[in-house]
C-alpha cells in the first residue's frame, strides 16, 4: 500500500456486523466511495476480497507480496492483514464479502456436498491468492452481487465457495505455516511489531528497539517471532522492503539507485542480491518485463 502512516495505537481487532437481516456482510467500493480500512487488523470472520484492476501491496500474515492487474484473496478468520487499495491503487472498484464461517449454522458445512468447501475454509487460515481465468471470472460474480436481491445473493455466495474450492488457480500465501490462531495477546503483540516494521521500514529498525517494544529480550523475541512466522525478523524486514521496491520499480520512474534506498536498503549492491534472490530477476530485468506485460 502506498499509505505509510504511523501507527502509534494497539492493532484493530474489527468488530463486523452485518445489516440488520443478514448472515454475511457485502460491501462494494469505487471511486465515490473508498475502502478507508488500510490499517492491521484481525477479525474472525472470513473474508473475500475482489480488486478489480489496479495494482499495489498485499500484507496478509507474515506475506507480503506486491499485486498487479487486481486481486482475489480470501482471508481465513483471525488472519490479521492490511487494507488492499487506496486512493492511489488505480482500481476500479472493490467488493468485499465477510462472514463467519458457521454463517448459514453450526453443522450446514458439515454436509456431504460442502466438504470441498470446509476444506476451503481449512486452508484459508494462511491466506488464498487466485489468478488467472478465476481471477476474473469469480470476480465479475462478486460484481454481480450489488443488482441482486438478498436471496440471490446468498446462492451467489454459496456458489462463488464452490468455484474457489475447485479452483486450482490459486496461491496459499503462509504456506509455511502462521500461527496466529494463539492468545489474543500474542495476536497483540506481533501486530505491533508488524505495524512498526509498515510504518519504518524505510529505516534501520534494531532487534533491540523490537524487543523493547513488545518487552522481552532479544533471544526471547528471535525465538517468538521465527515460531509464529516461520520467519526470522531480518527476512521479514527485507521481504517488506523488496516488496515496496517491486511497487516503485512498477509504478515510479525513479531511478534504481533511488529505489534501492527509497526502499530503505542503504547498499546497492545488496539491493541488487536481495532482489534477484527475492523475485529470480534483478531490479532491471524485472522493470522491463513489467513494461512488456503492461504494453
Amino acid at each position: 500500500m502506498n499509505s505509510m502512516n504511523t501507527v502509534k495505537k494497539k492493532p484493530t481487532l474489527e468488530t463486523i456486523e452485518p445489516n440488520f437481516g443478514h448472515s454475511y456482510s457485502y460491501q462494494k467500493f469505487d471511486a465515490n466511495s473508498t475502502n478507508s480500512n488500510t490499517i492491521w487488523h484481525f477479525h474472525p470472520e472470513i473474508e473475500l476480497v475482489y480488486v478489480n484492476g489496479g495494482a499495489g501491496k498485499r500484507q496478509i500474515g507474515s506475506h507480503v507480496s506486491y499485486y498487479s492487474n487486481g486481486d482475489l484473496i480470501l482471508i481465513g478468520s483471525n488472519l490479521p492483514h492490511c487494507g488492499f487499495t487506496d486512493k492511489l491503487t488505480g482500481n476500479v472498484s472493490e467488493t468485499v464479502i465477510q462472514m463467519k464461517q458457521d454463517f448459514l449454522g453450526n453443522d450446514f458445512f458439515n454436509i456431504p456436498e460442502m466438504k470441498k468447501i470446509q476444506g476451503l475454509f481449512e486452508i484459508a487460515k494462511g491466506g488464498i491468492a487466485f489468478s488467472g481465468r478465476s481471477k476474473k471470472k469469480i470476480g465479475d460474480k462478486m460484481e454481480v452481487l450489488e443488482y441482486q436481491t438478498d436471496f440471490q445473493r446468498l446462492l451467489s455466495i454459496l456458489n462463488i465457495l464452490n468455484e474457489l474450492a475447485n479452483s486450482k488457480e490459486f496461491k496459499i500465501l503462509n504456506a509455511e505455516g502462521f500461527a496466529m490462531e494463539t492468545e489474543v495477546k500474542d495476536n497483540d503483540r506481533i501486530n505491533i511489531v508488524f505495524n512498526h516494521v509498515k510504518s519504518n521500514f524505510k529505516e534501520e529498525i534494531s532487534l533491540e528497539e523490537i524487543a523493547n517494544m513488545v518487552s522481552m529480550t532479544i533471544p526471547s523475541f528471535c525465538r517468538y517471532f521465527k515460531k509464529i512466522t516461520n520467519k526470522t525478523f531480518t527476512q521479514f524486514v527485507n521481504e517488506y522492503r523488496l516488496v515496496h521496491a517491486s511497487k516503485l520499480l512498477a509504478e515510479q520512474p525513479m531511478s534504481i539507485t533511488e529505489v534501492c534506498f527509497e526502499s530503505g536498503f542503504n547498499n546497492f549492491s545488496h539491493f541488487n542480491k536481495s532482489f534477484k534472490a527475492f523475485t529470480g530477476q534483478n531490479p532491471s530485468q524485472y522493470r522491463n518485463e513489467l513494461k512488456n506485460v503492461l504494453n
